[in-house]
């Protein structure tokens, strides 16, 4: 068979549903003790597909020295990351976008500040004007659905609950001032402190509750939380819930990441939870065994886990 120069063109021009964008901060705006929004440009941003709610992106940081190791545009960028020497592996590191302006060329992400130790937490402390990034995202050359977000609640769902930490917080922020003003939602933010908190434009059936630790664990606050607001708006326990069979996750050694593909029909109620995995465990257990909640109609990710360095 010959093989024709348009066939080879075609192969070299693969359309990917991610693509690598390289960018460089235009703003950096802190919004609380907390967080940072990182503001983006980029000569080709305006092929950065917005696909909004809880849409995942690639940060690939810069080495010590500043630099960005090559890696390809094909779908073999990743094995060639994992194949490096370490001091030529830029971290990795996945966010949610929070905003995106095509026509401006612009991404917005919010980063969670917890020091220096973390590589991404200390690039965003010190992000100015013009320093260099890689972003890896959804790609609107694409033709079909990219992946990278996790909400996807029945369309009969009109009670739902949205809780997390603050590494969840970008993500259900984005959901919560999409949702329609058909629904009764309740949505619950742990963070570190009181000022962590910010101005959301929601419906006016959303009612959002900032938990702020002040010094407390991970969990003292959003757990309960979540148990009041589940006896407020799931329907009671049926015998064969409660009964559900729930398989243990040891979120040390694996990770707890539980999206149903198909959500059940009558799901009147949907949760959707993420954060700190043994926290995000301890309410699954909650809501799927105590609680007798149909387990597709709640979707649990543990977005970390305590005392786990990041990889």
């Amino acid at each position: 068979m010959t093989v024709t120069t348009p066939q080879i063109l075609d192969q070299a021009e693969e359309v990917l549903p991610y693509r690598f964008f390289q960018v460089r901060v235009a703003r950096a705006r802190r919004l609380g003790p907390s967080f940072t929004r990182i503001t983006f440009t980029g000569d080709d941003l305006d092929d950065f597909a917005d696909c909004g709610h809880d849409q995942r992106l690639k940060v690939l940081l810069p080495l010590p020295d500043g630099t960005f190791t090559p890696l390809g545009d094909d779908a073999a960028w990743y094995q060639r990351w994992r194949e490096l020497p370490e001091e030529l592996r830029n971290p990795i590191r996945t966010y949610t976008v929070r905003a995106v302006r095509p026509a401006a060329r612009e991404v917005d992400v919010d980063f969670v500040l917890h020091g220096e130790a973390s590589p991404a937490s200390r690039w965003a402390t010190h992000a100015a004007p013009g320093d260099p990034l890689l972003l890896l995202g959804p790609n609107a050359a694409f033709d079909g659905p990219v992946g990278g977000k996790e909400w996807a609640p029945p369309a009969g769902a009109s009670r739902l609950l949205l809780a997390g930490d603050e590494t969840a917080v970008p993500a259900i922020c984005a959901i919560a001032e999409s949702l329609s003003d058909r629904v009764r939602a309740t949505v619950l933010l742990e963070v570190p402190h009181a000022a962590d908190a910010l101005p959301l434009d929601v419906p006016a059936g959303v009612r959002v509750t900032w938990l702020p630790r002040e010094g407390a664990r991970h969990g003292d606050l959003l757990v309960p939380a979540v148990h009041e607001a589940a006896r407020e708006l799931a329907a009671p326990a049926s015998a064969a819930g409660a009964e559900t069979a729930l398989e243990d996750v040891d979120v040390d050694a694996e990770i707890l990441w539980e999206v149903p593909q198909a959500p059940g029909e009558d799901c009147g109620f949907y949760a959707w939870l993420a954060g700190e995995a043994a926290v995000v465990k301890t309410l699954r257990r909650h809501l799927v065994q105590e609680a007798g909640v149909d387990r597709s109609c709640v979707a649990f990710m543990g977005y970390w886990r305590q005392g786990r360095r990041e990889c």
